[in-house]
């Protein structure tokens, strides 16, 4: 279809400035990695982001040393969306604690919300060793590459992350975004569908399922993807969501700051 391409384009700009935005039905996009590795380091779910962030900010400025406290206050502030302070917060702890995996971890992935990917894709790599690789850093090292646009690259660590979690939903839909950002729709579909027939499957699979169907011109098909399993009210905001994104496939800066549903997924 000649309107692919463009919202391919679209895709490729928004990626980085809607990375943290949320997504369809209030989830994120693009969700944390430093839950995986260590018990303490999220925010309980019911807290308000800012609530948590004051909280562990009076834990974490009561001993700047403590290097679970620094993880603790680095993860409130990216779930809370200060972005910039996540950054400062998790690099000094990091210099206080240069073999912390977990605390490299979080900078590396505070950096790419930030748009340091370069930069995050350096630390994540002393985050973990080729000889105890961790599929779920590779996977963001592999979203990393593709917000650089290095898309062969990026599929080579998906792939590496596969060979560690066959069929993991969550790599699975990275990698069908990384062919939706290289203008593969078909290709893309295809993977995104193995991602959304797994029983791990979150919302995330089917909004990007249903973003690559309906940009190939199947909008029924594709509204009937982000009807499924939902109460009616939240279906039908997301296929009110749904239309919204694919109006603007022709106009790429219309919304450009507001269109979640293109960024790239980060496993869990």
């Amino acid at each position: 279809m000649r309107q692919q391409p463009s919202f391919a384009r679209l895709l490729a700009s928004v990626a980085v400035t809607a990375m943290l935005a949320a997504g369809l039905g209030g989830c994120q996009t693009m969700s944390d990695i430093t839950g995986s590795l260590t018990s303490t380091a999220e925010a309980s779910p019911d807290t308000d982001p800012r609530r948590a962030a004051e909280i562990y900010g009076e834990r974490y400025r009561a001993n700047p040393k403590d290097a679970e406290a620094a993880l603790s206050y680095g993860q409130a502030l990216r779930t809370s969306g200060q972005r910039g302070q996540a950054v400062a917060v998790l690099e000094q702890a990091t210099i206080a604690h240069p073999g912390n995996k977990a605390l490299l971890a979080a900078y590396g992935r505070a950096l790419a919300d930030n748009g340091n990917f370069q930069q995050a894709f350096d630390i994540l790599t002393r985050a973990h060793s080729p000889d105890n690789p961790d599929w779920r850093i590779l996977s963001v090292q592999g979203t990393t590459l593709d917000q650089m646009g290095r898309h062969d690259e990026a599929r080579r660590y998906y792939t590496s992350a596969l060979k560690i979690v066959p069929d993991e939903p969550s790599v699975l839909s990275n990698l069908g975004l990384s062919y939706v950002l290289s203008k593969d729709l078909p290709k893309a579909e295809e993977i995104l569908r193995r991602a959304y027939a797994s029983g791990k499957a979150d919302a995330r699979v089917r909004q990007n399922l249903a973003l690559v169907v309906g940009l190939q011109g199947r909008f029924a098909e594709a509204e009937g993807i982000v009807r499924a399993d939902l109460p009616p009210d939240e279906a039908a905001a997301n296929v009110a969501y749904l239309k919204r994104v694919l109006s603007r496939k022709d106009n790429p800066r219309a919304g450009a700051a507001t269109m979640p549903v293109a960024s790239l997924n980060r496993p869990d």
